[in-house]
């Protein structure tokens, strides 16, 4: 159990982040209200969730879908997106509580989805994860056949794409991190710029606690945020 101060400095860090997303947003030349900014709430006690959601959290992110599912109802208010990978066979349970999966990585999870959606008579948003930096450790759909993806899940029933989602390879060099996120950005125009049945592409979520300023000055317009704001996190 932690102090009450420690409750207190979750929420003065959110506020902090909150100003700094504002910040890189103006340093953009973009406005600060095109940045969301997600609380990232992996393995995070109720108590502190509360703290954030208190200090103007309105958009949680969850790792894996049982997580998701057990805090769904502290947190009726709150929207909450899976962002970790989901397997299909959890695909209903992640149907049924999310307000967004942020994790398609391949067409036969969203073919699974989308039927599981059906069943339950709704259209779940989603975006593509792409592996824009190839990396053979990370999920996602290469850039090159990002495009076809999205033909195809446009046709399904149960979902609306509503953008595209990425982590970059991990890298000590800024300019190399900023350069992943330049190439999400331009493949997020040229999706924009096409008519595609289904498909708005209003969210590219790149971007987490150390390079979510390299990512706004690219074109992110989520941020998923949850070191920063909650401190380092025992994931055992």
């Amino acid at each position: 159990m932690l102090a009450n101060d420690e409750y207190g400095w979750v929420r003065g860090q959110y506020l902090r982040v909150r100003e700094q997303v504002d910040e890189a947003a103006l340093r953009a030349n973009r406005r600060p209200e095109e940045v969301r900014l997600m609380a990232v709430t992996k393995t995070v006690e109720e108590a502190l969730i509360r703290e954030a959601v208190a200090a103007g959290a309105d958009l949680l992110g969850e790792n894996k879908v049982q997580e998701l599912a057990r805090k769904r109802g502290a947190f009726a208010q709150s929207e909450m997106h899976l962002i970790g990978h989901l397997q299909s066979n959890k695909a209903a349970k992640a149907a049924a509580c999310a307000d967004m999966v942020q994790s398609v990585d391949s067409l036969r999870l969203a073919a699974v989805l989308s039927d599981c959606c059906v069943k339950l008579g709704k259209r779940l948003p989603v975006l593509l994860e792409i592996n824009i930096g190839g990396d053979a450790a990370k999920f996602g759909f290469p850039p090159e056949e990002a495009e076809a993806a999205l033909a195809e899940i446009g046709q399904m029933q149960g979902l609306k794409v509503r953008g595209l989602m990425t982590v970059p390879p991990i890298s000590g060099n800024p300019r190399e991190t900023a350069i992943f996120f330049s190439h999400m950005h331009k493949l997020f125009l040229d999706f924009s710029g096409k008519k595609m049945d289904n498909i708005t592409m209003d969210i590219l979520s790149m971007g987490m606690s150390g390079d979510f300023a390299a990512a706004i000055a690219e074109g992110s317009t989520l941020v998923r945020v949850g070191t920063a704001i909650f401190g380092q996190r025992d994931y055992r």
